[in-house]
């Protein structure tokens, strides 16, 4: 039988195996505070338990830490982290420093069913979700993982696709006995999936990123095929029942395509769909990939787009590209062609 991995589960299923293997019950406080706390990689490191115990525990379970396989660093520091999964298959993490932050971004999935046609891992097909144990290993096992202060899950995958395994890790982060991080250090990055985006909002208080990138729906459509299922109207007129005052952020996400939906014209469309929704907009260059026959918008261009903006109320910045030499940047995590040799 496989180990159970303990890395994944919460303080409560860790009280439930203890009990079942007739171990004290303060052994699962032990545990979980070397797990998520000590951030131990191994059941023999847990050295407050009895070894008796720990032999007991390790014909069952491991800790669950794999370590990268390969990690590349872009010239701007920027580390992309290569991890295998059960599967046999690959993810992609990437570290992000900046001043005095450490941004780690996360993937939820191997692939991805959404098919946007700017995006790379689109392009390798969905080819399964992560596990709650292959989400936080991406936390615990990257370069400078102590030093991490915020998480975004704008990796590879929908995250509200795969949303329990998502949300099971966001309570083991925000936990007491977990990291015990504030969920404003939190941000959820999806195209909108609108059911499983209410849960998301009734259940957390972390920040939102909505993938938007065209404020007309015909052309949203042939960017991402989801605003079939899930219009881009649908999915504000759902957001505009939450209060974004204050506490929890609300952000748009939208790259920007030369000759594309750049132009004044659609910065207008935008503060039209978006009027009177506390919010902040995020313009992100274009990463040109493989196979893709779109060209990313000229600096003076995004400028303008930005200032019409910012000039009609909304906090608007142009985001800064990293890790683009490394292929990290935003759009281009993908591990289709991988092998381990």
């Amino acid at each position: 039988m496989d180990q159970q991995h303990l890395l994944g589960m919460t303080f409560s299923e860790i009280q439930k195996e203890i009990s079942e293997l007739g171990l004290p019950k303060f052994t699962a406080k032990q545990i979980v505070d070397w797990v998520y706390v000590k951030c131990v990689k191994s059941i023999d490191e847990m050295t407050n338990i009895s070894i008796r115990n720990r032999d007991i525990l390790k014909k069952r379970y491991d800790v669950g830490r794999i370590e990268p396989i390969d990690i590349k660093t872009s010239v701007d520091g920027t580390q992309k982290m290569l991890f295998p999964v059960k599967s046999g298959k690959f993810i992609e993490s990437v570290n992000i420093p900046e001043d005095e932050r450490l941004t780690i971004c996360v993937s939820s999935q191997v692939g991805c069913k959404m098919d946007c046609s700017f995006c790379m891992t689109g392009k390798m097909g969905f080819l399964g979700s992560l596990t709650v144990n292959e989400i936080l290993n991406q936390v615990y096992s990257v370069p400078d993982a102590d030093e991490l202060t915020n998480l975004v899950f704008m990796g590879m995958g929908e995250p509200l696709n795969n949303f329990d395994n998502v949300m099971k890790a966001i309570e083991i982060l925000t936990a007491d006995y977990g990291l015990a991080w504030s969920p404003k250090r939190i941000t959820l990055s999806t195209i909108g999936v609108i059911p499983n985006l209410k849960r998301f909002l009734d259940e957390s208080k972390c920040h939102l990123a909505v993938s938007l990138h065209s404020p007309l729906s015909g052309q949203r459509q042939t960017l991402m095929p989801i605003e079939k299922t899930f219009k881009a109207a649908d999915i504000i007129e759902l957001l505009r029942e939450y209060d974004w005052s204050h506490q929890r952020r609300l952000s748009f996400e939208y790259i920007m395509f030369n000759g594309l939906n750049d132009s004044q014209v659609f910065a207008r469309e935008l503060s039209k769909l978006l009027s009177g929704l506390d919010c902040r907009v995020n313009l992100i260059r274009f990463h040109k990939i493989p196979g893709s026959d779109l060209a990313p918008s000229t600096e003076e261009t995004m400028i303008k787009f930005r200032d019409f903006l910012t000039a009609k109320g909304f906090t608007c910045t142009i985001r800064a590209s990293r890790g683009e030499d490394i292929f990290a940047a935003c759009g281009m995590l993908s591990t289709k062609k991988t092998e381990i040799q």
